[in-house]
């Protein structure tokens, strides 16, 4: 696997948790290591890492906070 795809990998331990989870990607890094692009879209899709996520989560927790308010009420 080429260095510079090895330093991206260690810079973020979820990085090597989805590769160790999901190894085909080992294959797909060493052949194409311009892959990494999406194999951190792919992660970060696995991971709920994503803004839409984050802004998701957020708004649940707002609903659920706001109604146990109004029950409380």
């Amino acid at each position: 696997m080429p260095l510079e795809v090895q330093f991206n990998l260690k810079q973020d331990p979820l990085y090597i948790k989805y590769l160790r989870e999901h190894n085909i990607w080992y294959k797909r890094l060493i052949r194409d290591p311009s892959s990494f692009k999406q194999f951190k879209e792919e992660m970060r899709a696995a991971y709920q890492l994503r803004p839409s996520d984050k802004f998701n989560k957020m708004v649940d927790t707002l609903n659920v906070i706001s109604n146990l308010l109004s029950s409380m009420v």
